[in-house]
């Protein structure tokens, strides 16, 4: 009779363990937020860019360049029209003639290793240039809207001298950088840096990517204007609310896809590669 009491405690504690292992395993699961989930690696879901993920720069204002600029991909503007890119010396192509573009005309420039486009281009083109543009808008509403953050105010917005790891970044202020910030993680991890205010990095100071980190799995959704300092380099894909102004020798590995406008002095812009 002894024996069976015992087995029985038994039963009774693994039951009452199993429970409790069990509640625990749902308050985890309860708390984690569809943003925190991507297919592999750690950090928020994808932001989609559609069809602005084809421009290195895009803008709805207009984009300028002064000095011995660098870019490698498309650059873009609508609804504006093409005179609005100024300093390319654009050479314009024959209609039907540019890759991508159906009948529709686009420019060339010995700055761009890529196509010119122009909401004022022939059609197809014009279509081509408010689809995405809408695109980059849907993706900043997106991104600046992602909630439950994993960080929130980090620093202070003060990032200059920090190791980053993948997550949500909330800011109700403006984010500067006055040292190199390294950003750390896979080539699967994300990062997404909600910025409410302006965004600025010094003269030579750089953003790093290390173990693996990838360009484009890193966005900047900034209300405010971005700008970039002599020198300075920067990483991941802007999506910006108002300009983005890159100063003498300023780089970046990704993609300025603006909703005022861009302009470059000497700077280099290289689209990341997948």
């Amino acid at each position: 009779i002894k024996s069976n009491q015992n087995r029985q405690n038994m039963q009774n504690m693994l039951t009452a363990v199993f429970g409790l292992v069990l509640l625990a395993l749902v308050a985890i699961v309860s708390a984690v937020s569809p943003n925190d989930l991507v297919p592999s690696g750690f950090g928020p879901m994808h932001v989609l860019l559609g069809t602005a993920a084809n421009f290195a720069i895009l803008s709805k204002a207009g984009v300028s360049t002064t000095g011995t600029t660098a870019i490698t991909g498309d650059v873009g503007v609508s609804p504006i029209a093409q005179t609005a890119m100024t300093g390319f010396g654009l050479v314009a192509k024959t209609a039907g003639t540019c890759a991508g573009g159906g009948a529709g005309s686009c420019a060339t420039s010995a700055v761009v290793t890529g196509l010119l486009w122009a909401a004022s281009d022939t059609s197809p083109t014009d279509v081509k240039m408010t689809t995405a543009i809408s695109d980059m808008e849907t993706a900043y509403t997106d991104a600046a809207g992602r909630t439950t953050p994993n960080f929130v105010e980090y620093e202070t917005g003060a990032l200059g001298g920090t190791t980053l790891l993948p997550g949500l970044y909330k800011f109700s202020t403006g984010v500067g950088f006055t040292g190199d910030c390294t950003l750390k993680g896979s080539s699967q991890d994300t990062w997404i840096f909600q910025i409410s205010g302006d965004m600025s990095i010094a003269a030579n100071k750089k953003i790093l990517l290390a173990g693996g980190a990838h360009a484009s799995n890193i966005v900047w959704a900034v209300a405010g204007r971005t700008t970039y300092e002599a020198g300075s380099h920067f990483e991941g894909i802007i999506l910006g609310a108002t300009s983005a102004e890159f100063v003498t020798g300023s780089s970046i590995n990704g993609r300025v896809l603006v909703q005022t406008a861009v302009s470059l002095q000497q700077t280099t812009v290289t689209e990341p590669q997948y």
